[in-house]
């Protein structure tokens, strides 16, 4: 799942000066300093992944020069933070100031390695983000569709900018490993080969509704393929021309971040920033490798409820084989998704004390970046325009999409997973904005697993397979932690970190390369699932040991989630004093 981003500016200050009423006594500082920050945005975020109807309209300014600026402002914003302390503010206010402090330190410490240097990956960048932006925009009026259209026309200024960023990565040797680069450049070529008559940069335009009369619908249409023909493909073009002219040549000969320039400091940070935690690589590793010892154990035992009488390979060789386990179209694949994902909304009430108001679909990644993209995906809805959340399922190569894993990337993607846990963010009342579309990978992750280890007590997996096909899924997330710190901390090949999937977990061959170069490519993200998980059910298993039969699973899952995306140690502090608080209630009744 994309991090949700901070806002842009203009909705940003609407939406603090409307929720002034979170402020209590002693807390004017904290208000403005919170619009200040707000104000700022973040760039390196699609501000339309999370919470502003205005920021969909918008292309961040992404320049050197508007980084620098940015990263002055947070720091002075920090030091004001810290001067004033949290006393006369009331409890949610003083959790308001943790997280920006939290968040400032995050991204002051990221500004200090000018991430903007390295502006994609295998699976994301700025060349993909406004195909991301058109799967789930609907224009309503014409007013929108010119908006549409203007963006379309922006779009060259926003591909130069961000070549000139990654000119400076080649410059200074902060560049992406030589796989990533080729992967990049082949989705570059693929995006410019696009024809005009199926550029998903039109599908809105092409979908706009009846009330806006045929002669001007058709007029938008063509206006927006003029941008895409005269603006677009261009900035494509130029973009293909860079990849193939300067960046492949000068692409990094090490998989490893830690091979970068300042590149061990860098990873060490990357590995804070994901997890939350002051865990080091080495450690991280070492907790990979336990779990996967665990999970292997569980992994045997359910192979042989299946009654399977050979070794765990000869089942998982099975089991990639099987045409049993696999749909026969990409409808088919949609609709066994969508099936799950309406059992498992059967079962939240029985689970959660609240639910959020905002739905959300099962909708296929688009046919134009599905190659060598993830399985699925969750997109935030955003209620204020009408737009639900999305569950992106990977439809091609549908001998590579086994069904007995989708139960658990349904979970994880849809809900109980990433859909609940955004869309109760997003619907926190009372609170800044930038709370309610904060987004901290461990937190995030953890829960989305979490949610995969949740399917069992709701009923989900309905047979040794499907449960297999879980446990095969945790173990994928335990070998990240054994693969990511291997490759990008301990100098590994691709092939010893291609090892532990092919040996330990059923994901299939196309799956498991698209994983290695998403790990090669984005290093540190992988270390966030395991360790939330892990950190969630530590929590969990405390509440239970500690009230007994008074836990109440519903409200756990309340205390856990109805704060917004938090780190993990605050995570922790809060769990601890609801456990408490539940004691005490309980004594008192």
């Amino acid at each position: 799942m994309t991090r949700i981003a901070s806002c842009l500016v203009g909705m940003c200050l609407a939406a603090s000066m409307a929720s002034a009423a979170w402020a209590g006594p002693g807390s004017v500082n904290l208000t403005k300093l919170v619009i200040r920050y707000e104000a700022l945005g973040d760039p390196g975020e699609d501000p339309d992944s999370g919470g502003s109807s205005d920021a969909r309209w918008k292309l961040p300014d992404v320049s050197a020069a508007a980084d620098a600026d940015r990263a002055a402002k947070l720091k002075q914003i920090r030091a004001e933070l810290n001067a004033m302390g949290d006393r006369g503010l009331a409890d949610d206010e003083r959790l308001t100031r943790d997280l920006l402090l939290f968040s400032l330190r995050d991204r002051i410490e990221a500004a200090g390695f000018d991430e903007s240097r390295m502006p994609f990956s295998s699976d994301g960048g700025f060349d993909v983000m406004m195909l991301y932006r058109a799967s789930g925009t609907t224009l309503r009026d014409e007013g929108e569709a010119r908006r549409w259209i203007a963006l379309l026309n922006a779009m060259p200024g926003w591909y130069a900018a961000n070549i000139d960023n990654a000119r400076r990565g080649v410059a200074s040797g902060f560049v992406q490993a030589a796989p990533t680069a080729q992967a990049v450049l082949e989705r570059a070529q693929r995006a410019a080969a696009t024809p005009l008559a199926e550029d998903p940069l039109l599908a809105p335009l092409r979908a706009l509704p009846d009330s806006i009369p045929a002669a001007t619908r058709a007029a938008l249409v063509a206006e927006g393929e003029t941008a895409v023909a005269d603006k677009v493909a261009p900035a494509r073009t130029s973009f293909v021309r860079f990849m193939v002219e300067d960046y492949v040549p000068h692409a990094a000969k090490s998989l490893a971040a830690s091979d970068l320039p300042d590149g061990k400091r860098y990873y060490a940070f990357l590995a804070r920033r994901h997890t939350t935690t002051d865990l080091t690589p080495d450690q991280i590793y070492d907790i990979g490798q336990a779990e996967v010892a665990r999970i292997r154990a569980r992994m045997e035992q359910t192979m042989k409820a299946a009654g399977f009488q050979g070794d765990l390979p000869a089942f998982i060789a099975m089991l990639r084989k099987d045409p049993r386990f696999y749909a026969t179209s990409r409808q088919q694949l949609l609709e066994k998704s969508s099936e799950i994902a309406k059992r498992a909304d059967g079962q939240l009430p029985a689970h959660f004390g609240v639910l959020p108001r905002l739905t959300y679909g099962v909708r296929p990644v688009p046919a134009s970046i599905e190659k060598g993209y993830t399985t699925g995906r969750y997109f935030g809805g955003d209620p204020k325009v009408g737009r639900a959340g999305g569950l992106m399922i990977n439809t091609s190569e549908l001998d590579q999409r086994p069904l007995y894993e989708l139960p658990a990337l349904v979970l994880h993607e849809g809900a109980p997973g990433h859909h609940i846990q955004t869309s109760l963010a997003q619907e926190q009342v009372g609170v800044p904005e930038f709370r309610r579309n904060l987004y901290f990978t461990a937190y995030g992750e953890g829960w989305g697993l979490y949610s995969e280890w949740l399917g069992e007590e709701m009923g989900i997996y309905r047979d040794p397979y499907e449960l297999f096909g879980r446990l095969s899924y945790e173990m994928w997330r335990a070998c990240r932690l054994v693969a990511d710190t291997g490759m990008h901390w301990k100098g590994w090949s691709l092939d010893q970190a291609r090892a532990c999937f092919t040996d330990n977990t059923a994901l299939s061959p196309v799956n498991i390369e698209v994983e290695l170069k998403r790990y090669v490519s984005w290093p540190g993200q992988a270390l966030a699932y395991k360790i939330g998980e892990l950190k969630l059910l530590e929590l969990r298993q405390r509440a239970e040991k500690t009230l007994g039969d008074r836990f109440d699973e519903r409200a756990f899952h309340d205390a856990v989630l109805l704060h917004g995306s938090l780190p993990l140690s605050v995570l922790e502090t809060r769990i601890d004093a609801w456990i408490a608080q539940q004691k005490n209630d309980k004594k008192k009744g």
